[in-house]
C-alpha cells in the first residue's frame, strides 16, 4: 500500500479547499474525483472543516483527504479524529509537528526560511510546504533553499495556477503543488461542479504533458522503424519495389505479406491496416509506452496485441488512424 507522501507525489497536485457549508463537501469531492484528482486539503479556516472531512472520508474512503491551515494541536486533534490522512500548516509549529508525529500522521509545515528548514530537519521532516509560494519568491527561492538542503522536498502553495504549475513541477525537488484555483469559493457556492471537474481535467492534462516530448521520448526511445504502404495486390507491390530499387538502389526483402524496400519501407501486397498503410513505432518498452499513451487518452486495439513466448507484449496497434495511417508500437 502506498504511503500518503507517495500518493501526493503521484498526484502532483492537491486542491486546497475552503468550505463554508458541510453539505458541499460530498458533491465537491465527487467533482474532484471525476476530474481525476482524488485528493483535497480541507482548510480549518471555517467551522465546518471537521464535519466536511468526515463526510468526504465516509462517502469516498479511497480519497486522500487532509486538513490545511492547522494552527494548533487542538485543531490537529480534531482533524485527525474527523479522518484527515495528513496535516498541513501555513507555518512551522513544533507542538503541531510533534503531535502529528506521535499520532503517526504525515505533517507538512510551512517553511520559507533557512532557519525554519533547519528546525524541520532537526525534527526528522523531509517534505515541507512552501507558503506563500509566489509571494516568497516562488521557484527561485525553492531552488536557492534546495542547494544547502538537498534532502528536502517541497509542496509549494499560494499563487500556483494553470500558468505556472508545470514550471514548478519541472523542478525535481517539488513533490507536488497545492492549489485553490480549481476550487474557487464562488463556484462551490453556486454548485458549479462541472466547471471544477473541467479545471481538474485541464490540470491533469498539463501534469501528464509536462516535460514532453523530450523526456518521454528519451525514456521510451520512440522512433519510426518502418512505414508500410498499402497496395491492391502483389503485382503492384513488386512493381513499386522495383521502381525504388532502380531509383535508389534499395535492396528488396520479400515476405509472404509484403516486400521490404530497404528496412524502412514495407510495401504491402494487399490493403493492410490503415487507409493508406501503417507506421511501426519502435520503443524500448511496449507495455510502459502503452500505459503512458493511455494516460494521454489514447486507446488501443487490444485484439491486435502480440506477445513473446514469455507472455511479454511486443506489438499493439493504436485504435484510431492518424492521417490515414494505422500506428503500432513494436518492441525494438
Amino acid at each position: 500500500m502506498k504511503t500518503v507522501m507517495e500518493q501526493i507525489a503521484e498526484l502532483k497536485i492537491v486542491p486546497v479547499v475552503k468550505l463554508e457549508k458541510a453539505d458541499d463537501a460530498v458533491p465537491l469531492a465527487k467533482a474532484l474525483i471525476d476530474g481525476g484528482i482524488p485528493a483535497a486539503e480541507v482548510t480549518f479556516r471555517t467551522a465546518c472543516a471537521g464535519e466536511a472531512i468526515a463526510a468526504i472520508s465516509k462517502k469516498f474512503p479511497q480519497m486522500l483527504v487532509g486538513a490545511g491551515t492547522v494552527l494548533s494541536v487542538q485543531q490537529a486533534k480534531a482533524a485527525i479524529a474527523s479522518g484527515a490522512k495528513f496535516i498541513v500548516s501555513p507555518g512551522f509549529d513544533e507542538s503541531v509537528v510533534r503531535f502529528c508525529q506521535e499520532k503517526d500522521v504525515p505533517v507538512l509545515p510551512g517553511c520559507v526560511t533557512a532557519t525554519e528548514v533547519q528546525k524541520a530537519i532537526a525534527m526528522g521532516l523531509n517534505v515541507l510546504k512552501f507558503f506563500p509560494a509566489e509571494a516568497s519568491g516562488g521557484l527561485k527561492t525553492i531552488k536557492a533553499l534546495s542547494a544547502p538542503f538537498g534532502q528536502i522536498r517541497w509542496m509549494p502553495t499560494g499563487g500556483v495556477n494553470l500558468k505556472n504549475l508545470t514550471e514548478y513541477l519541472s523542478f525535481p525537488k517539488i513533490i507536488a503543488c497545492g492549489g485553490s484555483y480549481m476550487v474557487k469559493g464562488a463556484d462551490i457556492e453556486a454548485g458549479n461542479w462541472s466547471k471544477i471537474t473541467d479545471i481538474c481535467r485541464q490540470t491533469i492534462q498539463l501534469i501528464h504533458h509536462a516535460g514532453e516530448p523530450a523526456e518521454e521520448n528519451k525514456k521510451f526511445g520512440f522512433e519510426i522503424l518502418h512505414i508500410g504502404i498499402n497496395q491492391k495486390d502483389g503485382q503492384e507491390a513488386a512493381k513499386n519495389a522495383d521502381t525504388l530499387k532502380n531509383l535508389f538502389g534499395f535492396e528488396e526483402n520479400e515476405t509472404p505479406m509484403s516486400i521490404f524496400s530497404s528496412p524502412r519501407i514495407e510495401i504491402m501486397k494487399n490493403k493492410g491496416a490503415g487507409e493508406h498503410g501503417h507506421v511501426a513505432v519502435g520503443t524500448n518498452d511496449v507495455e510502459g509506452a502503452k500505459k503512458y499513451l493511455e494516460s494521454k487518452g489514447i486507446k488501443f486495439n487490444e485484439s491486435s496485441a502480440a506477445y513473446t513466448p514469455e507472455g511479454k507484449l511486443k506489438l499493439i496497434y493504436l485504435q484510431d488512424d492518424i492521417a490515414g495511417f494505422a500506428f503500432h508500437l513494436i518492441q525494438k
